[in-house]
């Protein structure tokens, strides 16, 4: 059903991938938008232990009625990459899942992911929580259900 990579010596394996999605904080989601056109959005992620990928947002917009249309959806996250001793060209990851989403529809779980979405970025308990108790009741979150992985190492030279 998904095409096989052309440049099969690149290729990441699965846990390479889940390291990459683990450990970076955002992507580009892609949905299937107003009038067929591609709609691609950055925004944050949480990798969770369950092999599923969360997103938090408001409870309407473009994304969301996408969604509701077609639950097919494509993200992409690419690492910071680095530069190799000598060498001008910056070697990075990148990894593409194709999955579904869907609306979480448990709101104390919302709050939670949003908690843990939040620690990748300060370890500032008293600020997340201030932030979950002011904008908690308007989150929303997506639950994006991995049906394919890939991913590969580039070195741009």
């Amino acid at each position: 059903m998904f095409r096989e990579m052309l440049r099969k010596k690149q290729a990441l394996t699965l846990d390479e991938c889940v390291r990459v999605l683990r450990e970076e904080k955002r992507g580009v989601l892609s949905v299937i938008g107003d009038d067929g056109y591609p709609y691609a959005l950055p925004i944050d992620h949480y990798w969770a232990d369950d092999g599923h990928i969360y997103f938090h947002c408001g409870r309407t917009g473009h994304k969301l009625d996408a969604i509701e249309k077609c639950d097919k959806v494509s993200y992409c996250v690419i690492d910071s990459g680095v530069h190799k001793d000598g060498d001008w060209a910056l070697t990075f990851q990148s990894v593409i899942v194709f999955g579904r989403a869907r609306l979480v529809q448990d709101h104390e779980k919302c709050l939670s992911l949003s908690r843990a979405l939040s620690y990748k970025f300060t370890q500032d308990s008293a600020y997340i929580e201030s932030e979950i108790l002011h904008s908690g009741p308007g989150v929303a979150c997506i639950e994006l259900i991995p049906e394919h992985i890939s991913g590969k190492r580039v070195h741009e030279a």
